[in-house]
């Protein structure tokens, strides 16, 4: 699903106008983003937890040479799935 199939889903159920949903939708994701950038994390309930993470530096290939390369460590998002979005 699109960005935009997901405002027009949106739209729909909550029986609002496309612009709404997708500055809902916006004021969301940019919620979101500031908050895990500043290093909180974002649970919903049954829906799932957002949280920012350091991934480890670690020694990777470069796959057109095959030359080893340094993968410095850096801080990523990661999402963790509530008991009610898992798929069984």
């Amino acid at each position: 699903m699109t960005k935009e199939e997901l405002v027009k889903t949106i739209a729909k159920k909550a029986d609002v106008n496309q612009h709404v949903a997708q500055r809902c939708l916006n004021a969301f994701l940019e919620t979101v983003k500031e908050a895990v950038k500043n290093g909180k994390q974002v649970k919903i309930v049954g829906f799932g937890k957002f949280a920012q993470v350091e991934r480890k530096a670690r020694i990777g290939k470069n796959p057109k040479t095959g030359e080893k390369i340094k993968i410095p460590a850096k801080k990523v998002v990661r999402f963790y799935p509530g008991k009610e979005l898992q798929i069984d």
